[in-house]
Order: C-alpha cells, then structure tokens, then sequence
C-alpha cells in the first residue's frame, strides 16, 4: 500500500516518478536522511515502507546520508553496493544495538541421501562449480596447490570439515565434490546421520566466492561478522574498490582465501578481527594511505598455502602512506605483516606482532617503511624451506631507505634480518621495473634481544659483495653487479645506520651472522667489538641484558634506571596485548 501523501495525489506519475515520490515519502520530514531496517521477521514499531528482508534490497534503496540498520540473524546473500554516499553523508551498514549480524557464503543443506557404497556418508545435489586455482594455469600451478586451491568449504554446527580429491579417499570429518556428476559427499566427524529427523546438526556448504562488494566511495560498515565465502586465492571474501570507506568493528572469518580485500584510497579499517582465514587475514593493491588501526589478525592460512609466495597475515602492494597501528598480528601461518611490491612510506606503530611462523614484518622490494614503537616476539620458527633471512622479527628484503627505531625485537629465531638478491620492482606511477636493493637505512634505539639464532643477519645472496667493506672485498670471487645495479657497491656505500642499539644474547644464541650460510666468506661474530672492527657498525650500541619482567608474559617492564629508558630503546606509548613501562623491583627473566 502507497503512503497516504501518495494514495492523495491527483496529477498522474509515471513509473519513474512514482518510484522517486515513493522514495521521498519514506524519509522522514524532519531529516534529510533516512534509516532502513533489514530483518528477517517483522518488528514491532518498523513500518514495512522501511523494512526489507534482505541486506541487498536495502542497499539498492540507500542514497548518501541514509543509514541501512541491520537487526541480528544470518544473512546468506551476495551484497553488491553500487551507490556511495558523499563527504559528510556516507551511507552506512551497521548492526542494529546488540545484534549478532553474520553474512555468510554458505548455504545450509538439508536435502541429503545416504551414498549406497558406504552407510556413514551422505550426499547432495551440488550445481556449483568452483574452478580450482591449479586449474586456472595460474602460479602456484602444482601438485601441492591441487587440494589447497580449491574454494569449497563445508561446515558441521561450525567445524571444517577436511576437503579430498576422490571417492575412496573419504573417512570421518571429510568431504568431496563430484564435479561431473554434481555431487558433494559428506562423511561427518561423528558419523553423524545427516537424514535424520529431526535434524540434530547443521551443515553448511560454501556457495558463494565474494559476499559482500562495496564499488563506491564514502561508505561505512559497522559491526558486521563475514565467514565461509568460496573465494579463490588473492581475492577477498569482502571487497572495497571505492574510496574513503570505513569498516569498524566488524569480523572477517573463515574464508577459503583473504577476508577482505582494499582498493580504494583512503580507507580506515578500526577495531576490525581478521581470523582464520585460508590464505591471508587481508590483501590490498593501490590503497594509498590505507589506515589499519585497533585491529586483530590472527591464525591465518589455514589452507596451508605457500607462505614463499603469499600466504599470512596480510599482503599489501603497490601502495602508498599505509599506516598499520596499535594493532595485533599473532599466530598467523606465514609472515605477520607483509609489503610486497612498489610500496612508498609505510609506517608501522605500535603493534603486537608475535608468534607468527615466518617474519613479524616483511618488507620486501618496497621503499621507506617506518617501523616504530612496536613489539616483535616469538616470530619465524617454522623452520619453512625457502624461507631464509624471513625467518625473524623484521626483514627488509632489497628495499631502500628504512627507519627502524624503538621496537623491542625480542625472543624471535633471528631479530634483524637483511635478504638480498638482485631484485627490482615495478613503481606505483611509472611502467616498467627499476632495480631496488637495500641501502640508506637507520636501525637506532631498538632493544634486539634473546633472538636465537642471530641478533642481527646479513642475508645478501648476491655475488658482488656489496655487504662487506672495500677493505674486505675480494678480488677473485667478485662477479659483476646485477643488470640495473650500480657497480663497486660496498658496505660503505649501503650506508646502513646502526645507531644507540641495545643487544643480548643469551648462553647459546647467536649474535651477528654476515653473509648467507652457503657463501664462504660467511662470518659469525660473537661481539659487538668483533662487529664494529671488521664491519664499522652500531658505534654507539651497547650490550646489556633487558632486565624484563616476565617475556613469556609479555611483561616487559624495566627497572628504574634501566640501561633501555637512559638511551631511549624502548617504546613510546601503548602496545596492545603488552604490559610496558617501570617496575618497582627486579624480577626474574621470563
């Protein structure tokens, strides 16, 4: 039924004009803006004119300024949101006060058939056909990638079930999809009997590879949960092409491959959690001065992909001014924070980043990260083939002009690390490559301590022996610089800064190691006196044991008057998940 102010009109609207008056007669007189509900029940109070059943019929009728207020259940639907708000008037998605809002790629199935060749696994009707990513000939095109690339993905009352690639290859807690005959089996942990009524599980199957699409500018998200999207590797299961966006509070979970994906500029993602995701927690490409601030990553690439090639917390490239701070990067299968590819002046503040399986933080052929005032512990034990000089706290990987300062780079298989190889990138203005090495660097007033394996690595893989002093270079096995490098590189030239660092290490760890394992001019130097004589480094350094409070805790207080407050090693400001500042009392190493 028309609104009253339309039911009364007398002059004749065409369609176009009675969808317009329509429009406008739902909005409030008062305000310009409008609120539109989304539920899957009526609600007491909420004119039907306002309420739609579906997030995308909503979407499809918001205009800048209007808010899309979304009441708690599960959403299983693709959201495409085409129109943007307007500087000041954006269009925002939010939960309604205290609702639990998921939208979700997977479907639940109910229409299941006992398979006759086993009593213990069921089967469906599946009309989906999600092309495996080896099948696409795209890298990494392998045996390995065969099962982790595929999308599908199905749950029992929320648990994976573990995908194989044929009939007879099924047992309890496993599925496979037919794709000839269109077909999913589903053989439950528990021998659960699917078929049975009344249904005591439930069980969902991924159907769709992208849930929600935001193509526009100036539109906020808030506190919406996103989980089982189909998606196939460096595509996100939620994705922000537009600019000026702001996603705050919202849970991205349990896709096949990245939770989310950033496109645009200018976008701030706050308070956001990105968990157990296949591949990565989060990717972006182009998203100049992205800002990443409050938010939790954790326990991504369950899939187990590739971590050499891209797999972990999260991968950016090609970007511009992104600021990742006060956040948390833990546990995640791979590198915790990643930059691959063309990045400009990135800055990393005051972030957790602990116990991931390859590199805290991996800066590879990009240009002037700023990593400051963070913790980094715990990182780089996974002991993954390939994964020299990524394996520690920090590696900068071939990328000029870095400033590393005030981090406490503690407890991880090797703290700093630098890897080389004849490198280039492409740039974020200009086509083509331009050869990148790593060179201008400040490393100042950091504490790199109790790391295992070294304090310090100079991981250069490369023949011209740019990491030594010319007094150390020798003649016979020096080969030409790569094509783009300059020749007659020393570590002179480099000019890489140690400056008013602390260092300790431990009975039994290393503490710098120069040069890769398989070069014979590899060296090992058990003292900041050794450093300084043979490599001219970190006059001002000292070495001195911490003194904190508990670092399986993460406590790690200092005592007053610690060696690290006098030269400034330490943290300004607030870490998330650590306890920082001044104890009263000595304690015992953690």
């Amino acid at each position: 039924m028309l609104p009253v102010s339309l039911r009364s009109a007398v002059v004749p609207l065409t369609l176009t004009a009675l969808l317009s008056a329509t429009r406008a007669a739902a909005r409030s007189a008062e305000d310009a803006v409008q609120v539109w509900h989304v539920a899957q029940t009526e609600i007491p109070g909420i004119p039907g004119e306002v309420r739609f059943r579906t997030i995308g019929e909503a979407a499809a009728r918001a205009e800048a300024g209007d808010t899309v207020l979304i009441h708690g259940g599960v959403y299983r639907e693709r959201v495409v949101v085409e129109a943007g708000g307007e500087a000041g008037k954006p269009i925002t998605f939010a939960a309604a006060p205290g609702a639990h809002v998921v939208v979700t790629g997977a479907d639940e199935i109910t229409d299941w058939e006992r398979a006759a060749a086993d009593r213990h696994v069921y089967r469906t009707p599946w009309p989906h056909a999600f092309i495996t990513w080896s099948e696409r000939g795209a890298h990494p095109d392998d045996d390995y990638h065969i099962v982790v690339g595929r999308a599908e993905q199905v749950f029992i009352d929320g648990y994976p079930l573990h995908q194989v690639l044929s009939r007879n290859q099924m047992s309890r807690g496993s599925f496979f999809v037919d794709l000839e005959a269109q077909r999913l089996y589903v053989w439950g942990y528990h021998d659960e009997a699917l078929d049975e009524r009344p249904r005591r599980v439930r069980v969902e199957a991924s159907s769709r590879p992208v849930i929600w699409e935001v193509g526009a500018d100036h539109v906020h998200l808030k506190g919406l949960r996103f989980r089982y999207a189909a998606n196939h590797a460096q595509q996100g299961a939620v994705q922000f092409r537009g600019d000026h966006i702001v996603v705050e509070d919202c849970v991205f979970e349990r896709a096949n491959a990245a939770g989310a994906s950033f496109r645009g500029s200018d976008i701030v993602v706050r308070n956001c959690t990105f968990q157990d995701n296949g591949q990565l927690g989060f990717g972006a490409s182009r998203a100049h001065r992205l800002l990443i601030t409050g938010c939790l990553v954790r326990n991504n690439n369950t899939r187990g992909w590739d971590r050499g090639w891209e797999a972990g917390g999260n991968k950016i490239c090609l970007s511009r001014g992104v600021v990742i701070e006060n956040s948390t990067f833990i546990e995640n299968r791979g590198s915790g924070i990643w930059f691959d590819i063309g990045n400009e002046d990135c800055v990393v503040r005051n972030c957790l980043i602990a116990d991931n399986e390859d590199a805290g933080i991996f800066y590879e052929i990009s240009y002037g990260l700023h990593a400051h005032d963070n913790v980094i512990m715990g990182n780089g034990f996974a002991e993954a083939y390939g994964s020299w000089g990524v394996a520690c706290g920090i590696s900068l990987s071939s990328s000029p002009g870095c400033v590393i300062e005030r981090n406490l780079i503690v407890g991880n298989k090797e703290g700093l690390s630098f890897r080389e190889q004849l490198r280039t990138t492409p740039l974020i203005d200009r086509r083509g490559e331009e050869p990148v090495w790593n060179r201008d660097h400040v490393m100042r007033n950091n504490v790199i301590a109790y790391n295992r394996d070294a304090q310090v690595w100079g991981w250069f893989d490369v023949g011209d022996q740019r990491h030594w002093p010319a007094a150390k270079q020798e003649a016979a096995t020096l080969r030409p610089a790569g094509e783009g490098h300059p020749a007659g590189l020393t570590l002179e030239t480099l000019n890489l800064r140690f400056a008013d660092n602390v260092y300790y290490a431990a009975p039994g760890q290393g503490f710098v190691n120069w040069g890769v394992t398989w070069d014979a001019m590899h060296r090992r130097y058990a003292s900041l006196d050794e450093v300084r004589h043979e490599l001219g480094l970190d006059q001002g350094g000292v070495v001195a044991e911490p003194g904190f409070a508990s670092i399986g805790a993460r406590d790690l207080r200092v005592p007053a008057g610690s060696v690290l407050l006098r030269m400034g090693c330490y943290p300004r400001g607030e870490v998330p998940g650590v306890r920082l500042g001044v104890r009263s009392s000595p304690g015992k190493e953690g």
